[in-house]
């Protein structure tokens, strides 16, 4: 099993931006890329996952479970935050957690797994935190679905 916290605001995939490529072979080619935000971000997870990937990538079919803890909003009652602290009130608001995941399951490919479609089993929760942050953890499967470590 590996687990480990990835500190901050966390960022979500944003949608590819397309541009043309203007010099070389291909000018005037569409090539698609990742916004700025995004793709600086997978660089932050990719170095903070280095200090926890295993001496060669996982090839194993993996469990991922993502607690995605978000900034709680400046506007947020008080009452509002203790529900936030306390888990009973959760984000409903975009991004959703799916877009969170992507850009992470990119992140750790050829670190801690050998490529992100090893994961057959994922989940993500989202959560209000006066600390934000990423929980990771990552645990290979074995071949009856179960998990193991």
């Amino acid at each position: 099993m590996i687990e480990f916290t990835i500190p901050g605001q966390p960022i979500p995939q944003g949608r590819p931006r397309a541009g043309k490529i203007r010099y070389g072979k291909k000018k005037g080619s569409t090539v698609l890329y990742d916004p700025k935000e995004s793709k600086e971000y997978k660089q932050y997870v990719s170095l903070i996952a280095q200090q926890y990937a295993p001496k060669i990538p996982v090839e194993a079919p993996l469990s991922v479970q993502m607690k995605i803890y978000r900034q709680i909003p400046k506007s947020t009652t008080k009452k509002d935050r203790e529900l936030y602290l306390s888990g009973l009130k959760r984000p409903v608001t975009k991004p959703d957690g799916s877009n969170y995941a992507k850009g992470i399951e990119d992140a750790l490919n050829g670190i801690i797994y050998k490529d992100d479609s090893q994961i057959v089993d994922l989940q993500v929760s989202k959560y209000y935190s006066d600390n934000p942050r990423v929980e990771i953890r990552i645990q290979d499967t074995d071949i009856f679905g179960e998990v193991g470590s």
